[in-house]
């Protein structure tokens, strides 16, 4: 038997999906295999570390390179990207639309982390709205949300909505660090609900459809999270339980219904991470301890495995 047909026959009895089949059959002819994904990878880590030189940088020489030098180099280096990002990309639609050129994203990221960069220095340099955060990360909110739709980019809406969710933690829950987080749950539950209804709003007016899993994604996460934290609470958690089985159900139904199994980990994970919280809530025995994440983690990871290649098999 070839190698190929030992590849046919995995595929045929579910071992591996068609995809692995596809790039076992390709290693296999000896042909050439994307790199797409570890491309991307490095080139978004290249920008990052290229502005994280440049802080360094900031931070090490500032007063030997004085404030005017920092300010012009910053400032054209944001305004070239951003001239190179207009130059590619001259038009807007609504729709999903592709660059002339595959270095926008990377140019439209480090504008976006130069903009980050220079905006901070101006504030530790000259205290412009003497140390209010907050209102930098609504006003970086905007300006990459804005981008973020002018140049059809995932990332850089990632970025948008992080900032927003920055905003909220800094702008509405100013107090003592006593019971921070708790004070942050309403807060987390609210920036859900914008989020959300801005969600449904863009997409009936058909801006950006394909934002939508982006957006989803965050929320579900952020939702996720905040309820976990009230499971975690040692007092008045019922309600908190209750959101998160309700949280994963939805998770678990719109995964499923829209063969999404990203959605489907998220009900299992967090859920699992909840549930697992009250079991062990009152128990000071480390060997059952120990022993339960040791069986329950395996039988998770074994769960998740298969349910991952049902889906493979089925889509």
């Amino acid at each position: 038997m070839t190698i190929l047909s030992r590849i046919r026959d995995w595929k045929d009895q579910g071992n591996i999906s068609p995809d692995q089949e596809a790039l076992l059959t390709n290693l296999a002819l000896e042909q050439p295999f994307s790199l797409s994904l570890e491309l991307n990878v490095l080139l978004y880590a290249g920008v990052l570390a290229f502005v994280a030189g440049l802080g360094w940088t900031i931070s090490t020489w500032s007063q030997q390179l004085g404030t005017l030098a920092i300010l012009t180099a910053l400032t054209l280096i944001l305004a070239a990207s951003l001239w190179f990002c207009f130059a590619r990309v001259p038009t807007w639609s609504p729709a999903e639309t592709s660059a002339s050129s595959p270095f926008v994203d990377y140019v439209l990221y480090l504008a976006c982390l130069v903009w980050s960069l220079e905006l901070a220095y101006v504030e530790q340099r000259f205290h412009l709205l003497s140390g209010q955060w907050d209102l930098y990360l609504l006003l970086t909110a905007a300006l990459f949300f804005a981008l973020a739709y002018r140049f059809d980019n995932r990332f850089v809406l990632s970025l948008a909505l992080s900032g927003f969710a920055g905003w909220f933690g800094l702008a509405l829950s100013h107090g003592p660090l006593e019971d921070l987080e708790g004070r942050l749950r309403p807060y987390a539950l609210l920036y859900c609900l914008i989020v959300g209804a801005g969600t449904v709003l863009l997409q009936h007016f058909k801006l950006k459809p394909h934002f939508f899993g982006t957006y989803l994604n965050l929320v579900a996460n952020v939702l996720f999270w905040t309820t976990l934290s009230g499971v975690f609470e040692h007092e008045n958690y019922g309600l908190w339980v209750i959101g998160l089985l309700a949280t994963c159900g939805a998770s678990l139904a719109w995964g499923l219904n829209r063969r999404q199994f990203v959605f489907v980990a998220y009900a299992a994970v967090y859920g699992y991470i909840g549930i697992s919280s009250l079991i062990i809530r009152n128990s000071n025995d480390a060997i059952f301890i120990l022993g339960y994440f040791v069986v329950t983690a395996i039988a998770m990871l074994v769960m998740l495995v298969k349910i991952s290649q049902h889906f493979w098999r089925t889509t």
